[in-house]
């Protein structure tokens, strides 16, 4: 079945930074869908951000209920009512009920789901026709290197986070670690994910939220990429698509706090891959403290200069004219 051309986002909380209005627009801009779609658990506050998504062409503002979302959800895919409810109700931080969210909207629903901290680059037809997809992205720590005991693996991979590290804090560093970036393993992450309605890996995914313990939910990424590798690895593969790092996260964790450093010339192609179509830039790493930094005035002072601004100038075209500048 093919995946519906439409894009997801989901947002807990009434306050909505510009950082996050660019997201949606750029998909809004770039992504060449039939509607973006911003799912706010909360009434979001009046403002120039909001004001900027009710005008901006293809985008929706969805108020949910989670609750009353949930419970319909666990009649389609056939889950004991309630589960979803007290699962998502159950969890502590945005981000865990983020998680919850997207899966159970995806679901219902069918679509490309981005999480609020991408700027979409370039068209997402393309990914529509291969059925449910999903992306990686270079890492550290994989599972099964944390539950190891061996002292020879975890040395292995404390050198590898030592040297991120070192690429990290070098001047231009994430153009020298782009040289070495296939020695680190792959993981999957749940950023980007497309599925057509009622995909039965999505199902798979749901149940297996609901199979975690009360500590096991609690625990980081345990419902998001984590949960992700497991069901691969426990279920296979073989119907799911998983595309290279260069197509959404072509700028590793970590590595990514190079797009908000000044530099001497900024150019969004230069960040950019020839499959990339979306850039993650991991705001819950080390790039979280310039959120509040960030404002149409903000990036287009900067996209000389910095990365991330450079490529919402170039995926945002209505930034020139008619955004607010607040």
């Amino acid at each position: 079945m093919t995946i519906p051309a439409r894009i997801h986002f989901c947002w807990i909380g009434p306050r909505l930074p510009w950082a996050y209005v660019f997201a949606v627009l750029s998909a809004a801009a770039t992504g060449e869908m039939d509607s973006v779609i911003l799912h706010h658990t909360d009434p979001l506050e009046d403002g120039p951000q909001k004001q900027a998504l009710e005008r901006a062409p293809g985008v929706m503002l969805s108020h949910v209920d989670p609750q009353r979302d949930l419970r319909v959800v666990e009649q389609v895919a056939d889950l004991p009512a309630g589960s979803l409810v007290a699962l998502y109700e159950g969890v502590r931080t945005p981000v865990q009920r983020a998680d919850i969210l997207r899966t159970a909207i995806l679901y219902r629903d069918g679509g490309v789901y981005l999480d609020m901290d991408t700027i979409t680059t370039a068209s997402l037809r393309p990914l529509l026709q291969s059925g449910p997809f999903v992306g990686t992205e270079r890492i550290v720590w994989p599972p099964h290197v944390r539950a190891s005991r061996s002292p020879l693996l975890r040395a292995k991979h404390i050198g590898l986070s030592l040297v991120r590290q070192a690429f990290r804090t070098l001047p231009g560093g994430w153009r020298g670690f782009r040289r070495i970036e296939r020695f680190y393993p792959l993981g999957l992450n749940n950023a980007v994910l497309g599925a057509p309605p009622g995909a039965p890996w999505l199902r798979t995914c749901l149940r297996a939220m609901l199979a975690l313990s009360p500590e096991e939910r609690l625990r980081p990424y345990a419902l998001g990429p984590h949960l992700l590798q497991r069901v691969a690895e426990q279920s296979g593969t073989d119907a799911l698509t998983i595309h290279d790092p260069s197509v959404f996260y072509p700028v590793p964790p970590e590595i990514s706090e190079h797009l908000f450093r000044t530099t001497r010339r900024a150019r969004a192609q230069d960040i950019l891959l020839p499959q990339t179509c979306v850039v993650h830039w991991y705001a819950s790493v080390r790039t979280r403290s310039r959120v509040a930094q960030i404002t149409p005035a903000y990036v287009r002072a900067h996209r000389d200069s910095q990365y991330y601004s450079a490529l919402v100038c170039a995926t945002i075209p209505s930034l020139h004219d008619d955004i607010d500048p607040g």
